[in-house]
């Protein structure tokens, strides 16, 4: 069988890829949003956002290389069908029509156009951009073959550049010092912590492991078809890919901590970028900052709806690749008009679920060749975390329901009993519990397995 191998202009291609599919919406206003709440506190929640918005996602690339799976169906796979099935469904869900994907519109437009329509223009205003902008992420995303060249050479190049302007301006003539700026209560005494859940809204650990089926598709069409390769390829690239990332959100969080010395705390990370690039370059920031919006989600659109396309396409046959995505992009844009408030508002609990199953998930696959990826180490690992993380899901809740008897009874439960529940981090104590349980009981079950060594 002839095949290529991993060049480094080819590490640098499916680098970019993932880079371009990985950074969008949330990627922009969370780390603003972040160096505002920490203040001088920024470089330790950078960490705690850096754990879990570059290092897990990098994990989870991995996990997918080692296990050899094409994407979240076949790396849950040993938890059994239905799990993986259900586990497929609830994470394509939030990364598709019902939260990420309609966020990359709404983002994209609040920090880009709505600054500069009236309130009632607004209405409308929304509703114009987002269906051309889910137009245009569908009429991209029908070229699947093309898409490593789309997002790769086109629009990380435009991305990049526009945001080399800002933090150039900004590291030349900084607002104030990071060191000294407030710092809020939360972020006084757990930055750390409360960095790292603040990197659960960039939804990328999902993502990552959503993109699989992308990144191994658009590797084999660079002529790499060996499966050992593919897999290096995968690691290699996705962490180029990342180390990008990293570093655009360390500067993304220290613009946020020293726009304080000028500007107030704002709602979300979106108004800030539209002051701090109004407050360095007027109407042309405005203008850069609308283009930059704009571009950079609406690649994290296309690898979103092409990853959710391509795996229920595998999953479901019958129904077309091009019927999946027409679904995608007409439910993103009727969710995105409810509004970004609302989008993230609803997220946030169901991302406080998810990320423990997949975290633990992205551990167990990386550690797959140790337990020679038996199934039973994951199903009593999965169910240790599963309660908990629940917990947590219903702590994290928009106040309609957090305020409910039941739910506060739930919470009340939860803090008394659950170790690090009121970090946020209910599951953690169960879930390393369950891991170590179930590679005891894999590696007794093995010892009782091996035949006994007679003796002569």
């Amino acid at each position: 069988m002839n095949t290529n191998k991993l060049t480094f202009r080819n590490a640098l291609l499916i680098g970019s890829l993932i880079f371009g599919m990985l950074f969008g919406a949330g990627n922009l206003i969370f780390p603003v949003h972040l160096g505002q709440m920490a203040g001088a506190h920024w470089l330790s929640a950078a960490g705690g956002f850096l754990m879990s918005g570059v290092l897990l996602p990098l994990m989870a690339l991995l996990a997918i290389s080692i296990t050899r799976s094409n994407g979240i169906y076949d790396l849950a796979r040993p938890n059994g069908a239905w799990y993986a099935l259900i586990f497929l469904i609830l994470v394509h869900a939030t990364l598709g029509p019902l939260f990420a994907t309609p966020r990359t519109a709404t983002v994209s437009y609040a920090i880009g156009i709505a600054p500069h329509l009236s309130a009632s223009a607004n209405t409308w205003g929304i509703l114009i951009y987002s269906a051309a902008f889910f137009g245009l992420t569908y009429y991209f995303s029908t070229r699947e073959g093309r898409i490593t060249d789309t997002i790769g050479k086109m629009l990380n190049p435009l991305f990049l550049g526009l945001m080399f302007i800002i933090f150039f301006m900004a590291f030349i003539s900084p607002m104030g010092h990071a060191g000294s700026a407030a710092i809020t209560a939360a972020y006084r005494h757990a930055s750390f912590t409360n960095g790292f859940l603040q990197g659960y809204n960039t939804m990328d650990c999902l993502a990552a492991l959503a993109f699989g089926i992308t990144v191994i598709t658009a590797i084999k069409g660079l002529g790499i078809k060996r499966q050992r390769d593919i897999s290096w390829a995968t690691a290699k690239g996705g962490a180029l890919g990342i180390f990008g990332i990293a570093l655009i959100y360390i500067a993304l969080i220290w613009l946020g901590a020293t726009s304080l010395a000028h500007f107030k705390m704002a709602d979300n990370g979106g108004t800030t970028l539209e002051q701090i690039a109004n407050y360095y370059l007027g109407t042309a920031g405005d203008a850069i900052l609308a283009v930059l919006a704009t571009t950079t989600c609406m690649t994290s659109a296309m690898g979103l709806v092409v990853a959710f396309s391509q795996d229920f396409h595998r999953r479901f046959p019958k129904i077309s690749y091009k019927a999946f995505l027409r679904f995608n992009c007409g439910l993103s844009f009727l969710v995105a008009n409810l509004g970004l408030d609302q989008i993230i508002a609803w997220s946030t609990p169901i991302l406080m679920f998810l990320y423990p199953l997949a975290i633990t998930l992205i551990i167990m696959g990386i550690m797959s060749p140790l337990f020679k990826n038996d199934p039973l180490v994951y199903r009593i690992t999965t169910g240790f975390t599963l309660i908990p993380a629940f917990f947590d899901m219903m702590n994290a809740t928009p106040a309609i329901l957090h305020n409910t008897a039941a739910v506060q009874a739930m919470i009340s439960f939860a803090a008394k009993f659950f170790p690090f529940f009121s970090l946020g981090f209910g599951w953690l104590s169960f879930g390393i519990a369950g891991l170590a349980l179930g590679l005891i009981i894999h590696f007794a079950k093995e010892r009782m397995a091996s035949p006994a060594i007679s003796e002569d």
